[in-house]
């Protein structure tokens, strides 16, 4: 009788967990950021730079805390977690805005015999592919170098797409 109550209750558990799961992950904040992948035709390409801009200046930010913290007599190990948490999240978020928005749904797969556009295509796919890797860099590494080659990229990686695609 007892087993059976247990076995019962056990297995409610690992419903209501699973729920919980399945609703934090689906009604998470971050897919705010990244719109749908409907072609609806609403974007906000200079918001994701924007927010890909403010992902590496917290990156930065969590970095010089890290070491900060990390250099203290009595480091205080549990800011030190939250410092790290932050960083490697703002790092993936880059990632995901790389990958989910632009590669995705903002550049267009392009045929090589259209020259001057499959140059462009392929610069859009090598900065996006170079901040994916540096935000990844940074995951492993306070090392701010990672962070300045994340925005001469970013910088790049906006030059080169607004001067040859606009907003729709």
């Amino acid at each position: 009788m007892k087993f059976s109550f247990l076995k019962t209750m056990l297995a409610g558990i690992i419903t209501l967990s699973s729920i919980a799961a399945f609703t934090t992950v689906y009604n998470s904040p971050k897919d705010e950021i990244f719109h749908c992948e409907i072609p609806c035709g609403i974007y906000e390409d200079s918001l994701r730079i924007s927010l890909i801009s403010e992902d590496i200046t917290t990156i930065e930010k969590s970095m010089n805390q890290i070491n900060k913290l990390s250099s203290a007599d009595k480091p205080n190990y549990n800011q030190l977690v939250r410092w790290v948490n932050n960083k490697d999240e703002h790092a993936s978020k880059i990632q995901e805005i790389v990958s989910q928005y632009f590669l995705h749904q903002r550049i267009k797969l392009t045929a090589p015999e259209d020259k001057n556009a499959y140059v462009r295509y392929q610069r859009h796919l090598e900065l996006l592919h170079q901040m994916s890797v540096y935000s990844m860099k940074s995951k492993q590494t306070t090392d701010l170098t990672y962070v300045v080659k994340l925005r001469q990229t970013l910088l790049k990686f906006e030059q080169a797409y607004f001067h040859t695609h606009n907003d729709e």
